[in-house]
């Protein structure tokens, strides 16, 4: 028992008999490696938010430690944040890859290869990236009555940072990096209430209003032009199992959504169902089935009814 109260070598060895229990150990790895760090991708992101909107997200006062961006320094700007922001990107993806990894024989040689290869295909594109983001922030204006300006819409609004962190997520998971981005994902749904899986396939011109409590899933595909409001739901509606009852991974399981179609707060859609272009689905919606193109989806009429004497119960 040590003197502050607690018996630390009993404690070390049931940790250590806690670790040679885990199923973390029934792998195939050489060695347990250290993961991506959810502190150093949040700066990541941060980092390339303001090399994408430099004069909005970029160093503008004294809280940032620098003076306000001169034109002639903002391309310097932006280099020199890619760079950094880059190179702590693939440093993450490396730490990902080597714990994938089944043996040591490449000394992490192969990883480092892989790892600068995606980041060289994520930075290439960027530009397509920002074309997107623009396309979502003037959705965001144009579908919100009260928002006053591109500038507030682009810091103030949670559906539209949860958009800016899938945008770079979802490249991220298509190229290779499949923890990273879902680490990137969690960082935003924590600051947000919105929770995007990186695989979710989202058109140009999307607008989350609100924000709190939205889900996509992981397999979801939404078209162009789509507006969610809080609470709405993408969702699996049942789980398949294989022969020997382990659930399937990676089967579609989620929405179809297609172009300029609204759903509105509280609706809720599982299965791999298609809400066809321009439909409208209402509030609290629970919806299983596919949906034609143009529909307006509602919930039924309350009954009203008064009881007596008991009746009712």
């Amino acid at each position: 028992m040590s003197r502050e109260g607690w018996n630390l070598d009993e404690l070390v060895d049931s940790l250590r008999e806690c670790r040679e229990r885990s199923p973390l150990n029934n792998r195939s790895t050489i060695k347990p490696a250290a993961l991506p760090s959810p502190k150093v991708l949040s700066k990541v992101m941060e980092s390339l938010m303001a090399a994408l909107y430099p004069r909005r997200l970029g160093p503008s006062g004294p809280e940032r430690g620098a003076v306000a961006l001169r034109e002639a320094s903002i391309d310097d700007f932006v280099g020199l944040t890619l760079h950094d922001s880059l190179l702590a990107l693939r440093d993450q993806i490396r730490l990902e890859l080597a714990a994938q990894a089944t043996t040591d024989d490449s000394h992490g040689l192969e990883e480092q290869q892989q790892a600068t290869a995606i980041t060289s295909r994520f930075a290439a594109q960027l530009p397509r990236i920002r074309t997107l983001l623009d396309a979502d922030l003037d959705a965001a204006y144009r579908g919100d009555p009260a928002a006053q300006s591109l500038d507030e819409v682009l810091v103030c609004y949670p559906g539209v940072q949860a958009i800016i962190h899938h945008r770079f997520a979802h490249a991220l998971h298509s190229l290779g990096a499949p923890l990273v981005a879902r680490i990137i994902a969690e960082v935003s749904h924590s600051a947000t209430g919105v929770d995007i899986h990186p695989g979710a396939t989202i058109g140009a011109s999307f607008f989350i209003d609100h924000g709190t409590g939205v889900v996509i899933g992981g397999t979801a595909v939404i078209g162009d032009r789509v507006r969610l409001y809080q609470a709405v739901t993408l969702g699996a509606k049942s789980f398949p199992l294989d022969d020997q009852g382990v659930l399937v991974k990676g089967e579609p399981r989620h929405p179809i959504v297609e172009d300029d179609v609204v759903i509105y707060a509280g609706a809720t859609i599982l299965g791999r169902v298609t809400i066809g272009q321009g439909a409208q689905i209402g509030g609290n919606v629970w919806l299983t089935r596919s949906i034609a193109a143009g529909t307006t989806i509602t919930q039924a009429k309350v009954i009203s009814e008064t009881f007596g004497e008991g009746g009712g119960i």
